[in-house]
């Protein structure tokens, strides 16, 4: 997976096992006059140009570097499924894509999304089959006609003020995902300092049978926590009083490890997490961090990169702009959403 840009799992707060990193080369073709819907460009389109994904095709990394207006782009590329995954549910996910996005599975139609900041994904487990499959997205961009956000993309051909280059189509990961029938949706945990815990609300799917749901946390490798429930609704809770109190905090980014677990009809989904415990609150004068005031030394952080545009050509290159923000005194940064 080394060979591919930004093969690091792309959601790193929820980590299972069994994905497939579709970064690369993809086949891509401009679409100027959003006209090839017209004649059904997703099932027998002729496609002339190569692509470099997730860097959209105004970046020098994705090997285009067209930097005039596309109103219109497609991409297509073809994956394999193994025989494993043929019972499970199949999940398309993207990172982001600017701007009106649809995709089609072996030709078929699979879904539509629009915003270009913002991940979203497919239940594709009906439309593929085991061996080669086919993916196709179609997104429309049109930073002038003042119907969608731009953020700091510009209007106009050339970057001016404090707006620059533009990002079309695909700008993040692709990536799929296997998953069992019964599994974790999405969680969230709620910290308490003062009493050393944490509370897990978990949100699954709806059980089919008898499910059991269990939460771990360790810190370096040390057990510091667990809960066990019978899950028998979409939302539950688990309540870990934590044996270690390791302080997140400005210089020491001390982070717990946690494990959760549904074990349903025959099913078991695992996920790995992290957090970090903290308490942050504002007075009116001052931001306290963990009960302590703290000065905040901020630095703009645009969020461009010469190469990428909005997507950084590496997840090294992320960490360097925090290494440098701090090797110039600053304890925190303001970071443009994308």
């Amino acid at each position: 997976m080394n060979n591919i840009p930004r093969p690091e799992y792309p959601r790193p707060q929820m980590v299972r096992p069994e994905w497939q990193n579709l970064n690369g080369e993809w086949e891509f073709e401009f679409d100027f006059g959003v006209s090839k819907k017209d004649i059904e460009f997703q099932k027998n389109g002729e496609f002339t140009r190569k692509i470099t994904v997730p860097f959209c095709p105004e970046s020098e990394l994705s090997g285009i570097g067209y930097k005039d207006f596309m109103n219109a782009v497609w991409y297509r590329r073809s994956f394999t499924l193994d025989e494993s995954w043929t019972n499970a549910l199949i999940v398309l996910h993207f990172g982001a894509v600017d701007y009106e996005t649809e995709v089609y599975i072996n030709g078929e139609f699979a879904g539509r999304h629009i915003g270009g900041y913002s991940s979203f994904q497919f239940d594709i487990s009906a439309l593929v089959k085991p061996g080669e499959n086919t993916v196709v997205v179609y997104a429309r961009d049109d930073n002038r006609r003042g119907e969608q956000p731009r953020g700091k993309q510009s209007e106009k051909f050339y970057s001016h003020g404090c707006d620059y280059t533009r990002t079309t189509g695909i700008w993040q990961t692709v990536w799929l995902e296997k998953l069992p029938k019964n599994h974790i949706k999405s969680f969230k945990v709620y910290l308490n300092v003062d009493d050393c815990c944490a509370d897990v609300l978990v949100n699954i799917t709806y059980p089919t049978g008898g499910a059991t749901l269990t939460a771990e946390t360790s810190f370096e490798g040390r057990a510091t926590g667990s809960a066990s429930v019978q899950a028998s609704t979409h939302s539950v809770m688990l309540h870990i009083p934590l044996s270690e109190k390791q302080l997140w905090e400005c210089g020491a980014g001390r982070l717990y490890d946690l494990k959760l677990t549904l074990s349903c009809g025959g099913d078991t989904d695992e996920v790995q997490s992290y957090f970090g415990l903290r308490s942050v609150s504002w007075d009116n004068r001052r931001m306290y961090l963990n009960n302590k005031p703290v000065f905040q030394r901020l630095v703009l952080d645009q969020g461009f990169y010469p190469d990428g545009i909005y997507t950084a050509p590496t997840d090294e290159a992320l960490k360097k702009d925090i290494e440098l923000s701090m090797a110039l005194g600053f304890n925190g940064a303001r970071l443009h959403e994308k």
